[in-house]
């Protein structure tokens, strides 16, 4: 479900991905919400799409966009905000439809079992630094274009042993109904967000599906419920660099750096064991120039 939302009223997508991911994405079961994605033509989606437009009276930039994709057949609701400071009532209103669709879908909306999953995971590797100084050792199954790619066995298989042609490879698994969800552990500011912006834009348009963008760990609690528990329709990449700067801990021996990788390499290890299709990328210190790397290649790949 893709929504979009008049500028006043925007960050009313990202509170509904928390809400929709999070309740209703688990046992294989789920609905996707798909925020902050750019309005593309009618012909660059697939019949996969729900778009809800929470319009704010008065702004009208998106209005030709979503009369087109309605015209083209695709499913729109309209929800109409008189002023910014009813959004309270948006809010009211997708919570009842969110228990609603939880009952039509056959889950319980009031938990959330994958969430917690990755958490324990999470736990054993900063419980492993405290006992040994360091996070367990990994090995990168391909390094090149100032990139390192990690993988567990399986996805790794799939995948190559070069880094172009691994990002190729995990690309091609986009099928038809499928999503691609860009999962950054990265500084969140205007330059990683234009960056970002640009790669989901990229795969959207080349291969008709629905791109999702999380910052991590924020994401853990909000859509990472429905990547490890919803529907397997998703191809993730999640990227990682170097920390510019690091912080210890109080009363730990680990730092924040440490924490923010283990909460990583924990998603992970959950997004593997569920059998999900997921590629890491890790960037390395410059994390603008890391990004703009692995643009150009997915641009090559697609």
């Amino acid at each position: 479900m893709t929504i979009f939302a008049s500028p006043s009223v925007a960050d009313v997508g990202a509170w509904l991905e928390q809400l929709l991911a999070e309740s209703t994405g688990k046992i294989g079961k789920g609905i996707v919400p798909v925020a902050g994605e750019p309005i593309g033509k009618p012909e660059a989606y697939g019949q996969d799409r729900l778009f809800a437009y929470v319009r704010l009276e008065g702004e009208a930039s998106l209005d030709a966009a979503v009369a087109a994709l309605e015209a083209a057949g695709h499913p729109v609701v309209r929800i109409e905000v008189g002023k910014p400071m009813q959004v309270g009532q948006v809010f009211y209103l997708w919570e009842f439809a969110t228990a609603v669709a939880g009952s039509v879908i056959g889950i319980n909306p009031f938990d959330q079992p994958d969430v917690e999953a990755s958490k324990v995971e999470t736990r054993k590797l900063t419980d492993a630094y405290n006992q040994t100084g360091s996070l367990p050792s990994e090995q990168p199954f391909a390094t090149g274009d100032g990139l390192k790619l990690f993988a567990d066995e399986r996805n790794a298989k799939g995948l190559g042993s070069d880094v172009a042609g691994a990002i190729k490879a995990q690309l091609d698994r986009v099928g038809p109904g499928d999503y691609v969800a860009l999962l950054a552990y990265v500084d969140r500011n205007p330059a990683t967000i234009a960056a970002l912006t640009r790669l989901r834009e990229r795969i959207h348009d080349a291969k008709h599906v629905a791109t999702c963008v999380g910052f991590g760990p924020h994401f853990l609690h909000s859509t990472g419920q429905t990547y490890k528990g919803g529907p397997n329709s998703g191809v993730f990449l999640q990227i990682t660099a170097d920390d510019a700067k690091d912080l210890p801990v109080p009363g730990e021996k680990y730092t924040f750096g440490v924490v923010k990788a283990a909460q990583a390499r924990g998603d992970f290890d959950v997004l593997a064991e569920r059998g999900r299709r997921a590629l890491r990328v890790h960037l390395g210190p410059d994390v603008q120039a890391g990004l703009q790397r692995l643009t150009e290649l997915v641009e090559r790949a697609l």
